[in-house]
């Protein structure tokens, strides 16, 4: 919500207002739809505490709806606040991304192992990204995969990867 210098001199016109407006009650809606322990991540006090946790809590459509227009309007009224949430929410986005795309590498890589054409590159990778990865089990599970399409063989690749990247990250 940045102000480009024509809009510093001359006044908003009300379809610039309506967006911004539209703008902040998405925003209203994203915080609403957050999963808990993002939600306690973020910069809120006071009343748009209580209004946030109102439209989290709200059951009905209607009602919801309504009380997420009030959590827009108790935003709009604390720039400082609604800078520092956006920010909040951006960087939350950001994390989700490189998890989401973390996952499908991993998922790429267990689907290589998985196959008998790409299973020797495939490996060779997995070394080279895990080294202290147990090859002889991977390799023991990707062949039960190969000769007898064992879907929980899959799933444990899968499983150890994730895991060892994870131990990686600590």
């Amino acid at each position: 919500m940045e102000q480009t210098p024509e809009e510093e001199i001359s006044p908003l016109s009300k379809t610039r207002l309506k967006q911004l407006a539209k703008e902040v009650e998405q925003l209203a809606e994203q915080l609403a739809a957050l999963p808990e322990n993002q939600f306690a991540q973020l910069p809120l006090d006071g009343l748009l505490l209580e209004e946030a946790r109102l439209a989290r809590n709200t059951k009905g459509r209607s009602s919801q709806r309504r009380q997420i227009k009030h959590l827009a309007a108790a935003l709009r009224k604390r720039e400082d606040e609604l800078r520092d949430v956006q920010q909040r929410l951006q960087s939350l986005d950001q994390v989700a991304r490189s998890d989401k795309r973390a996952f499908h590498q991993l998922e790429d890589l267990r689907d290589r192992l998985c196959d008998n054409a790409t299973f020797d590159q495939a490996f060779n990778d997995m070394l080279q990204a895990f080294p202290r990865i147990d090859r002889n089990s991977i390799a023991r599970l990707a062949r039960s995969v190969q000769q007898h399409n064992d879907r929980r063989a899959s799933r444990e690749i899968f499983r150890r990867l994730r895991d060892e990247q994870d131990s990686g990250d600590e």
